[in-house]
């Protein structure tokens, strides 16, 4: 195979991963802050807010990862 098309394979695979450990992290945020509010409810509060900042960091996280995969295609 060219070097071409090994680098579109590469960026497809790579951005692929990024995505789905974006999700399952997600996923995992959602559940820990769900479970968290269910067994102490007066800390809702507190623990939405500390979700809502990881949860950007991480799809910031996620981001430069996909601006990584794509780029690796133009170089």
């Amino acid at each position: 195979m060219e070097l071409a098309v090994l680098k579109y394979i590469a960026a497809g695979l790579g951005a692929g991963l990024v995505v789905i450990g974006a999700g399952f992290g997600l996923g995992k945020i959602g559940t820990a802050a769900l479970e968290g509010t269910a067994r102490q409810p007066e800390a809702g509060g507190d623990l939405r807010t500390t979700m809502i900042i990881i949860a950007a960091l991480l799809e910031g996280a996620a981001m430069l990862g996909l601006v990584i995969c794509l780029l690796t295609m133009v170089m």
